[in-house]
């Protein structure tokens, strides 16, 4: 897959974290996740000021044909949810690198990301 975007990192549960120049961090499903799930039609999210540790599920992703948790990336702090996905979810299927973001979030320790996958590394695990 050599449309993923070189600037996220990515997890094995098949979400991406983009580092902001503010230090925050954004985050979402990739492209294979979306197309695994199908049309989505529901993201139940968490509250903005929730606090999750690596890896803890913080929200699910409903589609047509199944529903998914979402797993966080990285430890921090939910700053933002992502107002125009819980109105309109299909969004997370026209554009998941780009408008279907999910959240935003304060890491804990931007170094958590150095944990992650690359995309060429992400490629091979697709």
């Amino acid at each position: 897959m050599s449309d993923l975007p070189e600037d996220l990192f990515y997890t094995k549960d098949h979400e991406w974290v983009k580092m902001n120049d503010d230090g925050s961090a954004t985050v979402g499903i990739t492209q294979y996740a979306q197309e695994s799930l199908g049309d989505i039609t529901f993201v139940e999210f968490p509250s903005a000021g929730s606090r999750f540790e690596a890896g803890d599920t913080f929200g699910v992703v409903e589609s047509v044909k199944a529903a998914s948790d979402l797993y966080m990336p990285i430890s921090g702090e939910v700053l933002e949810v992502n107002e125009a996905v819980d109105s309109s979810p299909e969004l997370i299927n026209a554009s998941p690198f780009g408008e279907g973001w999910l959240l935003r979030v304060k890491p804990d320790d931007a170094a958590q990301i150095e944990t992650l996958m690359n995309a060429s590394d992400y490629a091979k695990l697709i």
